[in-house]
């Protein structure tokens, strides 16, 4: 569950207990080319007030006239398809002829929303079980990589952070890659022993310890769901993390450094046992190559490369294709 589709879940909690009624629509199975994942949502209140997106807008514009009136999801969930013909392609502004399926549910106190987000607020990998025909609801706890099961008779939905950030160093920099994950549904901890990085971190919604990297990552179990990224410019420091992050599951593994700061790690962690294999795998200099200097700009880059990463892409080096807009002189990453 993303922070869009955890937000559109507060909404629906708001407003049932304000008195509302609302249809939380659920994306549970789409063809061609979708706009939004399955297990995206929209909700759409009885006025016609629409949080969350599984379109471009025209889907929602139709949802919102079958909830005024009544005549979607009035009593239990149901089932809709929108662009099944190349003329509802075409009307519902789907590209390429997509198709999406939707489940439709009535919001209520049965839903459990409110109990699904305290779970999900407690850190706690939740499954909700819709059943489709009575629109009873039950929570569960999750194992962390359940994905969304629809079939005739439910709907069971994951969620939950499911991907896991490990940073080590607190600097500027990691204040903004922190930021920029949690928009992305990681669980973001934060590695840094020394006391005047550490007693400086003030973002919200992630987890701060002290301890060493190295013992850190230990007790981090990284698996596969997991990225850590090594920022302290402190070879001490990023080099212990990165001896046992690079033996491990994790999926993502960076270093922030020049190419020639990049050549003599690899040349240390060789000498601590790490193989050809392993360094391989490890991106650094960090991030994607796109001319970035600002530690916000730095930022973006990473958090691009973990995300083409995580879906099995490898991005090629850019070409300069022109002189650079920036009037200040940086130090790539």
């Amino acid at each position: 569950m993303d922070n869009v589709d955890a937000q559109v879940l507060k909404k629906a909690e708001e407003w049932r207990a304000a008195g509302h009624r609302a249809v939380l629509g659920t994306v549970v199975r789409t063809w061609g080319s979708a706009p939004r994942p399955v297990g995206a949502h929209v909700l759409v209140r009885d006025d016609g007030l629409v949080v969350g997106s599984v379109s471009g807008g025209c889907i929602e514009d139709d949802l919102v006239d079958k909830v005024r009136s009544g005549k979607v999801a009035a009593e239990k969930p149901q089932r809709v398809k929108y662009g099944i013909t190349a003329d509802e392609a075409f009307q519902f502004g789907l590209p390429c002829g997509g198709t999406i399926e939707l489940i439709l549910e009535p919001v209520g106190d049965g839903s459990k929303v409110g109990e699904l987000l305290e779970r999900v607020g407690a850190g706690r990998h939740t499954l909700r079980r819709l059943d489709l025909k009575t629109g009873e609801v039950r929570l569960s706890d999750g194992s962390g990589t359940d994905v969304l099961v629809c079939d005739e008779e439910q709907l069971i939905t994951a969620h939950g952070p499911r991907l896991r950030l490990l940073i080590i160093g607190a600097g500027q920099l990691t204040h903004y890659v922190a930021q920029m994950a949690l928009a992305l549904d990681y669980q973001v901890t934060i590695c840094d022993p020394r006391e005047e990085y550490a007693d400086g971190w003030l973002v919200p919604g992630t987890t701060l310890v002290r301890t060493m990297p190295d013992d850190t990552v230990s007790e981090f179990r990284p698996d596969r769901n997991t990225a850590i990224i090594a920022l302290t410019h402190d070879p001490k420091l990023d080099d212990l993390a990165l001896i046992e992050a690079l033996q491990s599951e994790a999926f993502y593994v960076g270093a922030i450094g020049s190419h020639r700061n990049q050549a003599k790690r690899r040349e240390r962690l060789l000498e601590f046992g790490v193989t050809e294999a392993q360094l391989a795998t490890l991106h650094g200099p960090v991030g994607l190559k796109n001319g970035a200097r600002t530690p916000p700009e730095i930022a973006v880059s990473i958090l691009a490369e973990m995300t083409a990463v995580k879906y099995g892409y490898r991005v090629p080096a850019p070409e300069r294709i022109g002189p650079s807009t920036s009037t200040q002189a940086g130090c790539v990453s």
